[in-house]
């Protein structure tokens, strides 16, 4: 059936073409009651209730509901993060030069001059990469110009 953009016909009315009042004070309710509890967990409005919260150490707390978009973000974010670790790690191994222990380390100077055309997050991910316990070097943070010298040696 064709509508032409007019409303569908409501329950108990008969294929008129018509819309009674009673069938639209229901799809009224429903809406507004299903909105309602939408708001109930929402942590933008201005319910006085507010939803239920989780409290630190309760299973779930700190995470995004399963099956969300949220989580899905995070998912896609982390196997992100983890490529470009490994795209890291590969580069090492490429133009690194093995150490008397075997594995290759790589000045940061070096690296920051061949890695910069693959990523400009060179340093977010060595700190990652260290994080995860994949490389290794001295210092907090690395500096380009300052930490140029600073040797980087893969671990795995």
């Amino acid at each position: 059936m064709e509508t032409n953009g007019s409303p569908e016909p409501c329950e108990g009315t008969a294929d008129t073409g018509e819309v009674s009042v009673k069938g639209l004070t229901q799809s009224w309710m429903k809406w507004s009651s299903d909105h309602q509890e939408y708001q109930k967990h929402n942590p933008f409005s201005n319910n006085k209730a507010p939803a239920v919260q989780l409290q630190r150490g309760q299973q779930g707390y700190g995470r995004p509901p399963e099956g969300s978009k949220t989580e899905q973000r995070g998912q896609d974010a982390h196997l992100h993060v983890s490529k470009e670790v490994q795209e890291l790690c590969q580069v090492i191994r490429e133009i690194g030069k093995r150490q008397e222990d075997g594995r290759p380390a790589v000045q940061f100077g070096a690296l920051f001059e061949h890695y910069v055309s693959v990523s400009n997050k060179v340093v977010g991910v060595l700190l990652r990469a260290r994080r995860q316990g994949l490389v290794h070097f001295e210092g907090e943070m690395l500096w380009k110009g300052r930490d140029d010298q600073v040797l980087i040696s893969l671990l795995q």
